[in-house]
């Protein structure tokens, strides 16, 4: 069929979802799998985000609040800023989208990491813009090369800090220091999907950088440690001038209702996400320990995942996993071929994890 589709659409590749863990059961001739591949919370939501969501299906019938009031509210309250520096969307990934459709023109540029969260280079693409990729060293972002390639064309700066697939994050002096290197028209985007689990010592807080002279914004999400992941909400904390102009291109009535409801019960119970915290930098601890008994090395990590040199064919080692039912993540594709990513489980998970792993690593050697 013939279309009349941009050569810059033609040319991107759908994201890969993961099949669902129903289908790999059954093409692998298994039961009981466990998935410890997309940096999910193994804890799932707070009891009163479920109970909220459950109330809130009574009203779907209704259109969602279209400028999540009573959430900007409750979020601006706890982390004390304004509702109008926070712009909500489906997942951090459409506020994401957001900055793009209103900053970027086409053959305009933006500058991320590599490797990094697929989906910025994606929406620039789509965008008709132009990515600079500038390679991680020794797994942590090179500012410095960053600010280096910085041209007239620049419009936005990526950097998912801590950054996945790593898990690494820099300082407050390394970003302050990089700042200092950036024109007052780049906006630099901190992707902080997972800074909920950074050690507060290691933890940059992007509110004292919202009045800097670059303007900076931060996005969040509600499915890590809030673990909302399949409601889909996160959003952005901005100067009130970036925010209007992402409301403007933003999709009315983009965040439904369950997750609106969903997230603003999960903002206000304190026990269930210190509880999360708690849980994932225990099984972080443990799982770290238990690899390196059988010969792997892990790299530290300020997530809910971590990425473990297996010393050998990631790949192989993957599908070795698989077919004992344990789901991780390779890292061939990122340019770590020795590597796989894990995400913390429950403890009886991460307990099936490294006995399957010592048998893994054992069949992989025989290979």
């Amino acid at each position: 069929m013939k279309l009349p589709v941009r050569d810059n659409i033609a040319s991107l590749i759908p994201y890969p979802p993961g099949k669902p863990l129903e289908e790999l059961e059954r093409e692998y001739g298994i039961t009981g799998s466990i998935k410890l591949a997309s940096n999910e919370n193994a804890l799932g939501p707070s009891p009163k985000a479920v109970a909220a969501v459950a109330d809130s299906l009574k009203n779907l019938h209704r259109y969602p609040d279209g400028s999540c009031y009573y959430l900007a509210e409750a979020l601006a309250k706890k982390i004390g800023v304004s509702p109008n520096q926070l712009v909500f969307g489906n997942g951090s990934n459409e506020v994401i989208q957001l900055l793009i459709a209103a900053f970027l023109g086409p053959g305009e540029e933006v500058i991320t990491s590599q490797p990094t969260f697929l989906v910025y280079q994606k929406a620039v693409q789509a965008q008709g813009g132009v990515n600079r990729v500038v390679p991680l060293v020794n797994m942590h972002h090179d500012l410095d090369e960053i600010a280096r390639q910085i041209t007239e064309k620049t419009r936005l700066i990526f950097l998912d800090n801590p950054n996945n697939p790593c898990g690494t994050v820099f300082s407050h002096e390394a970003f302050s220091a990089f700042l200092d290197k950036v024109p007052d028209q780049v906006i630099v985007a901190l992707d902080e999907a997972y800074v909920d689990f950074v050690e507060p010592a290691l933890r940059i807080d992007a509110r004292d950088y919202l009045k800097h002279r670059v303007p900076v914004v931060a996005l969040r999400t509600f499915s890590k440690a809030y673990g909302l992941a399949g409601l889909r909400v996160g959003y952005g904390l901005m100067h009130a001038d970036i925010a209007d102009y992402l409301h403007r291109v933003r999709q009315p009535f983009n965040v439904n209702l369950p997750a609106q409801a969903g997230a603003l019960a999960a903002l206000g119970d304190d026990e269930h996400y210190e509880k999360t915290i708690a849980f994932t930098r225990e099984g972080i601890g443990w799982l770290s320990s238990e690899v390196e008994k059988l010969g792997c090395t892990p790299f530290p990590t300020q997530t809910n995942f971590f990425l473990i040199d297996v010393k050998g064919d990631g790949k192989k080692l993957y599908e070795a996993l698989l077919h004992q039912g344990v789901i991780v993540r390779p890292m061939n594709a990122y340019g770590f071929p020795t590597y796989i990513r894990i995400t913390v489980g429950l403890p009886a998970e991460n307990q099936r994890f490294v006995k399957a792993l010592a048998v893994a690593l054992t069949e992989v050697d025989r290979a």
